[in-house]
Order: structure tokens, then sequence, then C-alpha cells
């Protein structure tokens, strides 16, 4: 006999099972629609950590197996599994992966052949003096004005068949020599912490400083491009300097990760930017700096949408531009990202929130530990309580983005000067005996945890008991139609503590300075501590490599129209505009007769 309840009739099982399925459903409704309001970024955040998790876990895996994997190992496997595939394409050529796997092996040949050995040129890495120049056709006239004062064991190469004497011919060379494969005993990396190149940056201070780049690094930038969604059926457009770490390990380390194709540019030029994306088949690009603005600076023209482009990588994209440039050029995925050449943290914009160098989640902090304190302008410092540790600042307050220094993410610092090296790190910052890495840059974090750049510690300055960051004032000048650019900057004024603000600006062809239009627009947009106080008008800016306002020349000539040739305005109240800043009104204002 059956026991009792083994058996239902079977009219009760449907409603049964029916009301299951719908508190289910209505279940998995509720906890989707919390998720979205309370977790709204999970998803793109748990994407993200699949990312970091699988570069990471390849690392390890090498390791396991004993194997050092770099990325020119990267890229001989790349010339064996397409040797037919364009890897460059320069000024209409193409190079194949083959064709620049054999060329480079006629370089190694040559330096092999001229006894530059492996240890030499380790040597040379690590101390930063050079045994061998190799110099491009264009620059040897440049080289040869300063060749009597160049070390005699320096060995120089130039990239032509015709050389001034003391100058050997590396074209010439490589016309004699074997493109058979180097054999690996001239891989001369022992090991991912061995130095991979140098890059030179300025630092946030004195002149520049040969960052070294390992190999570890160049490995991990060179997943930027795939972490974005890059692939290798894309052809990446590069218009950045190689010598420049966005151009060389996030670009071309990227297509040798993916096996993609680049086109490369000898100069960026926004007239013919989109003629060559539609000429090349261009799917992503990189940009730095103001290349978006200068795109969007062109004339309008038909057909701006006509292109293949899908993705840009790169950073300094300002809300604004982002914002015009995807209402003018279509749909493409803006992958703004954070990092700078010598660092040991990155951010990625992997939500595509406009503005943001991207979010400061639980599982980025899982991998990076940051933290946004509190920064002293005057005395040129972080700020420290009573037990001398540092401050965080509050979500929406700029803050000095330091990074943690450990096993996990090193800094390796500068070649030559260790004193160049501890000048960027801070010791016992929260607990003694912790390290951070100063990055220079200041930050700003929003209630959701989206991080913004804020400025640079040297391009803020202190006016009126209040830090003025250069960059906002520069974006609300510039919104002015007849402004071309704004580059913003103090300038010491006697008696005065902190630095009075200046803009430097150039106009936009065919139109007109209006000063009243500069001052409406500087008072009803600033705060009146970050109202320029001085005005220079440029006919053309001074722009670094990498598209960046030169900024030292300008603070260093100040405000005197005995030093300055420019156009001078000193900014009015009583008048509601800006004036020419005279002989006159300058002696008045250096003798305390007129009061900023």
């Amino acid at each position: 006999m059956a026991g009792l309840g083994s058996e239902l009739p079977s009219g009760l099982v449907a409603p049964k099972l029916l009301s299951w399925l719908t508190g289910l459903g209505a279940g998995m409704v509720f906890l989707s629609l919390m998720q979205k309001l309370l977790y709204p970024y999970f998803w793109n955040d748990l994407w993200y950590l699949l990312k970091v998790v699988r570069c990471g876990f390849q690392l390890e895996m090498y390791k396991l197996k004993g194997e050092l994997v770099t990325v020119l190992d990267k890229f001989l496997t790349q010339a064996k599994k397409q040797p037919q595939k364009p890897f460059i394409i320069y000024e209409g050529a193409i190079y194949t992966y083959q064709d620049v796997d054999r060329r480079s092996n006629s370089v190694a040949h040559v330096f092999i052949n001229s006894n530059i050995r492996s240890a030499s040129l380790l040597h040379c890495i690590r101390s930063c003096e050079p045994r061998a120049l190799v110099v491009g056709a264009d620059l040897l006239g440049i080289i040869q004005e300063i060749l009597p004062s160049l070390p005699e064991d320096l060995s120089i190469w130039g990239m032509n068949d015709s050389v001034p004497q003391g100058i050997i011919s590396l074209k010439q060379k490589l016309s004699t020599v074997s493109d058979s494969q180097v054999p690996r005993g001239y891989h001369v990396t022992s090991n991912l912490q061995a130095p991979y190149l140098y890059i030179f940056t300025s630092g946030t201070t004195g002149l520049p400083k040969p960052a070294v780049i390992t190999q570890l690094q160049a490995l991990k930038s060179s997943a930027g491009l795939w972490a974005f969604g890059c692939t290798s059926n894309d052809v990446i457009y590069i218009t950045l300097p190689l010598y420049h770490s966005a151009g060389s390990l996030l670009g071309i380390g990227g297509c040798v990760e993916l096996g993609a194709t680049c086109v490369l540019k000898k100069k960026f030029s926004a007239s013919q930017f989109w003629n060559d994306c539609k000429k090349y088949n261009v799917t992503v690009f990189q940009y730095i700096g103001e290349l978006c603005r200068y795109l969007c600076k062109q004339p309008k023209r038909e057909g701006e949408k006509d292109h293949r482009v899908r993705l840009a990588v790169g950073n300094g994209l300002r809300s604004d531009v982002w914002r015009e440039f995807l209402d003018r050029f279509g749909n493409i995925k803006m992958c703004e990202l954070y990092g700078a050449t010598e660092g040991n943290i990155c951010f990625m914009n992997h939500t595509g929130k406009i503005g943001s160098v991207g979010r400061a989640n639980f599982f980025h902090k899982l991998f990076f530990t940051f933290a946004l304190i509190k920064y002293d302008f005057q005395k040129d410092e972080p700020i420290r309580n009573e037990q001398g540790w540092c401050s965080h600042v509050k979500k929406g307050e700029p803050g000095l983005l330091i990074s943690r220094v450990n096993a996990k993410n090193p800094f390796f610092g500068y070649a030559g000067n260790k004193k160049h090296t501890e000048k960027k790190l801070l010791c016992d910052v929260f607990k003694k005996g912790d390290v951070y890495l100063n990055t220079g840059d200041l930050m700003v974090q929003d209630q959701e945890n989206f991080l913004y750049f804020w400025d640079r510690i040297g391009d803020t300055f202190r006016w009126k008991g209040e830090n003025v960051a250069t960059t906002e004032v520069a974006a609300v000048i510039g919104m002015l139609d007849f402004i071309q650019e704004a580059n913003v900057y103090g300038v010491a004024v006697p008696d005065y503590e902190g630095k009075a603000g200046m803009a430097s600006i150039t106009l936009k062809p065919n139109k007109s300075l209006d000063l009243e239009k500069v001052y409406e627009q500087a008072v009803t947009f600033l705060p009146a501590y970050a109202c320029p106080r001085f005005l220079r008008i440029q006919e053309k800016m001074e722009m670094t490599g990498t598209f960046k306002l030169q900024k030292f020349q300008l603070v260093e000539e100040g405000f005197s129209p005995l030093k300055i040739s420019d156009p001078l305005y000193f900014m009015d109240n009583l008048k509601k505009s800006y004036i020419l800043l005279t002989k006159e009104i300058y002696d008045q204002i250096i003798s305390g007769e007129i009061r900023l």
C-alpha cells in the first residue's frame, strides 16, 4: 500500500508548478531590477575583471612552464603564423610580418658584426650611456652640428646612403648582410624585470628623465587594445610619435599582440585624417591630448560618417569634445584610459561614461591599490595630519593620485640617478612602512566611483587661497566661438601669495578678439579666484610631440610687456572687460597701486 501523500492528484501538479515558476520569474525580475538600481555597472565591472584575470593567468602559466615570453617572442610567433599579412602600412608601402622580421634580422646582423655584443648593449641600457646612436635620414644634419661634442666611442649610424663624415651608413650595411633568423642566444632578456626600452619623460619637475620600461610592462601594455575589444581583423591607425608610450607600447605592441595591421603616419594631419581612414579601411585609431579636438575644428563636409572606424583608444579627451566628436563623426566607441609612462597603475573606461578615465570598482581595487589624498599646493607636498599620516579626500574633491608599490605592482623608476626614482615615492603614507608612487596627477572620484582627470600638480596653481585647475579654465575660455586655443597657467606677481591666472589665446582664422565677451565668459562660468587676470594673444601655440601645450616658457616670461612682444591684456572689473596692459599699468601692478 502506498504511503500517505506519495502521490498527488494530477490536477494539483500544474497549478503548483505554475505558481513556483511564476514566483521564480518574479524573483529574478526583482533581483535584476535591484542589480540595475544598486549595482548598475556590475556586469561591466565583472567583464573588466575577467579580462584582467585572463592577462594575469597567462603570465602565471608562462612562469609555471618555465617559459620567458616577451613582445619579441609574440612578434616572431605572428611572423611564422601569418608571414604574408600586412603588419605596417607607411606612406603607401605595405610591409608584411615577414618583411619586418627579415628587416629586423638584417639590422641585428649589422650590429652583431660590428662587435656591439649583448653584454655591451645590456650595460648601455642599465647605465643609460649609449654606445650606438641610430639616426633617421631627416635628422642627420642636426647630428652633424653636435658631432664634435659627442663621445669618441659612440658609434653613429645614419639611415641614408650618403652620410656625413664620422657617421656610418646603416642603409649600406643592410644591403650586405643576411636577413636570416638571429640566433636566440642574442635575445638578451633574462627575465621579465629586465629593461625593454627607455622612454624619456619630463615628469613633474626637472629635465627629461629616462623611465625604465621592463619586459613585463611592455607585455601588459600590449594587451590594452585587446582589452578594449580590438581583434586581429582590425586596421589600427597610429599618428602618434613612436617615442611616446602610447604609440609604441599600446599601439605597435597592441598590434603585435593581436596580429593586426597598423597604418603609421609620419605626422598627424587633421585635414587628411578621415581620407586616410577611408583609404586604408581603418577600424581603430589612437588619440592623445587634443587630437580629437583638432578633428572637430576642421570645416564640416559631406560624408563625415562614411567610414569604418568603430573604436578610438587614448587619453586626454575633454567631455565637450567627446560629445561633439560623436555627434559629428558617428557612433564610435571612445575608449579613454589613464596611465603614466613610468607609472604602476592604469584605469580603463570600460563603461563608456563620457569624461571619465575609468571606474574604481571593487574588482579594480583587488589588483590596483590607490588613493586620492589631500595636497598642499603652496608647500608642494601631500598634507599630513598630527600623527604624520596622509588624508583621503572626500568624493567630489580633487586629490593627488597615489598608487601602492608592492611585488604585484612594482615601480621600476628611472635609469641613472637613483634620487629621481626616490623623489617619486611617498613613504609611511597611511601606516608605517607602506610605499606609494606619487603620480603627480590630480583626480576626482564621483559618487558612482567614476574617476576624472582634474589637472597636473605642476599646472595647477593657488590664488586667493584656492586651487585653480588650468584645464577647467581653458575649457571655459575655449568655448567662445572666436577662440581657437586657450592655454592657461599661473604667473608670479610681487607681494602676492600663489600665482595669478593668465590665459594665452590664439584666434580662429578671420575672427577678431572681443575682450568684453572674454570677460563676460570668465565671470559667468568661473569663480572669481579662477578668472584669468591676464591675457596673451599669440599667433601660434607651441606644442609638444604628443599634442600637449607648452607652458614652461610662458610661465617664465610672465606678464611683462617689456619682455613680451605679443599683445597683453589686463582684467578690469570696473570696465567689465580686459584692457590693454601698458607699461604704466604693469608698473602700477608691480608697485601695488593696482590691486589684483
